[in-house]
């Protein structure tokens, strides 16, 4: 039909960008743009807002609640047809909303419990970024996910921008893997996808039929009680290495088991020239998990640093059985001709 003429010019661009860089399943790509809509409604003053979701089931939308929170008759639209909805199951403190529609004719996303998420693996987020009438899509990596709440929150490099919340991250063979939901201010953002899993929990909550949805989200609670994978955000983009210190030694604290907190004390610690200090916490890290690739990186650095060639070629193989393109990263960084 001609009206889905440019979402498959705009995956066409996307497969041509990404063909050297991601291993894609183009046509489980293109299933999965198909299964993002965006989600509409006009607010008090007549201007329309609007999101994006995914559809998860026979006539289930899967969306952000705080795109609700100023609009009374929303409804789901793709091209020039749109769906009205009826009903909302909404987890408004997880920002995740599921509604009910009528006659939608999209096939869901595929998804995959208990997936198993890497650091480095590539993804792909697919939204209506700045309301684009057509699904835009934007690749990159999992930086992190950090368990949180029966789930695992996903931060990545692949950018996304307001009119994307509720839109979806997806693995190269067009798997959903989350929901996007938020991100950090400036240049050099992180971006939040919110886990799949939370999906049982919200198909058990009741139904409502009245909007707008109002409710605050765990990411817009005040900053000292933010999780702390959210807490560390701002001061290591800033470069703030002492309050990142602080924070990532409350983090342990609190949770001494956790990889993540001991490699951000750690890094705070190698900016601040206390090395000695920054190696235990790196160790510690990759001692609690293994496939920390980002301690694994830093303890490379430090190792090549104090002229221990032995190290820095065992830290290759390590990331090599994790991802042999983070290791051929590993080795660039380091100045190696082909591996350290």
């Amino acid at each position: 039909m001609p009206k889905f003429t440019p979402r498959f010019i705009l995956l066409a661009a996307l497969l041509a960008f990404a063909q050297n860089a991601l291993a894609i399943d183009q046509q489980k790509v293109l299933s999965a743009l198909q299964t993002v809509v965006m989600v509409r409604g006009y607010n008090d003053t007549g201007g329309l807002s609007y999101g994006s979701g995914v559809v998860v089931g026979e006539n289930k939308v899967m969306t952000n609640c705080h795109i609700f929170r100023s609009t009374k008759q929303p409804w789901v639209a793709r091209g020039e047809d749109s769906y009205d909805i009826v009903s909302v199951q909404a987890d408004r403190w997880h920002d995740l909303c599921l509604v009910s529609t009528i006659n939608l004719p999209f096939k869901p996303a595929t998804i995959i419990k208990n997936h198993d998420l890497k650091r480095g693996q590539e993804i792909i987020s697919i939204g209506h970024s700045n309301g684009a009438p057509s699904p835009l899509t934007s690749a990159g990596i999992i930086n992190s996910s950090y368990t949180f709440e029966g789930g695992r929150v996903i931060r990545s490099s692949a950018a996304f921008r307001m009119g994307a919340s509720g839109s979806g991250i997806f693995d190269t063979e067009g798997n959903l893997l989350g929901i996007n939901t938020f991100k950090t201010p400036g240049r050099h953002a992180y971006f939040y996808s919110l886990p799949i899993e939370w999906l049982a929990d919200l198909e058990k909550l009741p139904v409502e039929t009245t909007f707008p949805i109002k409710g605050k989200a765990f990411w817009e609670e005040d900053d000292d009680k933010k999780p702390f994978f959210m807490q560390i955000a701002l001061p290591e983009i800033n470069q703030d290495w002492p309050k990142l210190a602080k924070i990532a030694q409350s983090w342990i604290d609190i949770d001494p088991k956790n990889s993540d907190a001991w490699y951000e004390l750690g890094n705070a610690q190698e900016n601040m020239q206390k090395i000695d200090e920054a190696k235990i916490a790196y160790k510690k890290s990759v001692a609690l998990d293994a496939s920390n690739t980002d301690s694994l990186f830093r303890l490379g650095a430090i190792a090549q640093s104090a002229g221990d060639k032995v190290v820095v070629h065992d830290i290759n193989v390590a990331i090599a059985n994790i991802n042999k393109d983070l290791a051929q990263e590993y080795s660039h960084m380091l100045g190696c001709e082909t591996e350290c």
